[in-house]
């Protein structure tokens, strides 16, 4: 089963969920501000990707961070900052098997799916 977690409002996490119905997968959504963020899940990203790549410095969550949090920022203290506020997370994060995959491309979700 092909699971997004992100946020269900996102235009990216949307555009995900359109385009993998457009090509008949089944999907479902895990959204952070409903269901929150396992740590187990966070750590399982982990093992595949950066933490670098799984931190969305562009989202208004981390615009509201102070710059003590953005200054002293390494991998434990941006996995505690993931797990009190997953909004921190690049949007959507897509599971498959054993395949984790964060943002949205078509030509990548091809590839993978």
């Amino acid at each position: 089963m092909i699971t997004l977690y992100g946020l269900k409002n996102c235009t990216t996490v949307q555009a995900a969920g359109r385009w993998l119905k457009a090509h008949d997968l089944a999907y479902v959504i895990h959204d952070f501000r409903q269901h929150g963020l396992e740590q187990a899940h966070l750590e399982h990203w982990l093992q595949q990707l950066d933490w670098q790549t799984l931190l969305n410095r562009r989202s208004t969550t981390w615009r509201q961070l102070s710059q003590q949090d953005k200054l002293n920022l390494d991998s434990v203290r941006a996995v505690q900052l993931m797990l009190a506020q997953p909004a921190l997370i690049k949007r959507p994060v897509l599971t498959y098997a054993d395949s984790v995959m964060v943002g949205f491309s078509e030509e990548t979700y091809s590839q993978l799916l």
